[in-house]
């Protein structure tokens, strides 16, 4: 009797054990097609390949994601939240900067980068930023989200890079000055964000929860090896992943320039996606949020400093990563729905009507052909949108820093004087 209450007992214990741990297994197990794959231990069309090595790139994306946010018990939590910006979108810099290296051999490719960056950057403006928006309005019945104040930094550094990229796609091409300026910016953000203080442990979600309440040298050691192996599924689906978007453009007669822009950034953002949805779900609109607006200074910053790096080493030239007329305007068109975004974040609020400005606008963009409506007739709306915000924000007195910096002294000198 005692032996059968004891097999129970294992064999329910063993239960739990996978039911905690089901989902990493099984993002895990969805990488092994596409490494089967690259091994040539079985061959399949075209399309079906394509499909498989972008599987195991969104698999890795949620690995990674799981990771960065298991991380906030070891670090502060504003560079947890960076942390987790920068390591869920390793799979949209692995297939950047492969078309970048690549453009360096054929100038083709070129415009593949460019395409990937931009449409990255957009989705996670039209797309992540209002529906966290979104689901924040539907589950509190509040109108205004509200960002804490650690993230001034990341909308001041997010500033600055989209006030220095509106001259980017004046130029012609992304130069190695454009790199070391937005990779320098990257890391005074990294620095800002590690001097946070810790804040007050926050609930963690899912996977992540699991990961994060193990003890503390078996967790390190578990998000060691689960970045390791993320990683390797990157690797191994990352350039066939690229190329087979371009072929099956070709042969099945779509414009492979947007299928490189929505379907790889789509695909490798997603997991970020999820969760942030998830985090807004649990009334952590804040937090979600926080990381989709450190994603997008990621992607503004280093994402468009290390294509050039990447162009010059496969060059062997220090000439800039080139632009053609189609591309420089999808860069002007991403630098402006990124004003937008600031000026909207000026005062570290967002309400449901300002979200659903940046949804329609996207929308409004991305439905329509590019040779119906050309790029810049939407990059003119984005800008005249980011006047009438700046105007209105100024009118209402809530400048950037919430309020003007105003030292004590004089606090009391005021007080004194009434």
């Amino acid at each position: 009797m005692t032996r059968v209450i004891k097999g129970l007992f294992h064999e329910l214990e063993a239960r739990l054990v996978i039911s905690k741990w089901r989902w990493p297994i099984i993002m895990a197990l969805l990488a092994w097609p596409a490494a089967t794959l690259r091994l040539g231990m079985w061959s399949t069309t075209q399309p079906v390949e394509t499909a498989l090595y972008g599987l195991a790139i969104v698999s890795a994306a949620f690995l990674l994601t799981w990771c960065a946010e298991a991380a906030e018990r070891d670090v502060p939590r504003t560079l947890a939240i960076a942390g987790l910006a920068l390591i869920a979108v390793l799979p949209e810099y692995a297939v950047d900067m492969l078309f970048a290296f690549k453009a360096g051999k054929d100038p083709a490719y070129a415009s593949f980068a460019t395409a990937n960056m931009t449409g990255g950057n957009r989705l996670l403006v039209g797309i992540g930023w209002t529906m966290v928006v979104g689901i924040f309005v539907f589950r509190t019945k509040q109108n205004v989200l509200k960002l804490a104040e650690a993230h001034r930094v990341e909308v001041g550094i997010l500033a600055i890079a989209t006030v220095y990229s509106l001259v980017i796609p004046l130029r012609g091409g992304i130069t190695l000055f454009d790199a070391a300026f937005l990779i320098g910016l990257f890391g005074v953000y990294v620095y800002l964000a590690a001097r946070g203080a810790p804040e007050e442990e926050s609930d963690i979600i899912g996977p992540a929860e699991v990961i994060a309440n193990l003890p503390t040298r078996q967790r390190r050691t578990l998000l060691i090896a689960m970045f390791l192996y993320a990683g390797a599924a990157i690797l191994i689906g990352a350039e066939p992943f690229a190329e087979g978007l371009i072929t099956t453009g070709v042969d099945f007669g779509i414009d492979e320039f947007q299928l490189v822009q929505w379907v790889a950034p789509l695909a490798s953002e997603f997991p970020e996606f999820l969760v942030a949805g998830l985090l807004a779900w649990r009334f952590r609109a804040d937090a979600a949020l926080g990381a989709l607006v450190s994603s997008k200074v990621n992607q503004w910053t280093l994402l468009i400093g290390t294509l050039p790096i990447a162009y010059a080493i496969s060059s062997g030239t220090l000439n800039p990563l080139p632009t053609d007329t189609r591309q420089a305007e999808e860069m002007m068109l991403t630098a402006a729905q990124s004003l937008l975004a600031v000026v909207l974040l000026i005062n570290l609020r967002m309400t449901l009507w300002e979200g659903g400005v940046l949804l329609v606008l996207f929308l409004a963009q991305f439905l329509t052909p590019h040779s119906i409506v050309p790029r810049g007739a939407f990059s003119a709306m984005y800008f005249a949108f980011a006047g009438a915000f700046l105007v209105r924000q100024i009118f209402e007195m809530r400048p950037f820093a919430g309020r003007w910096p105003v030292s004590a002294s004089m606090e009391r000198d005021a007080e004194d004087s009434t």
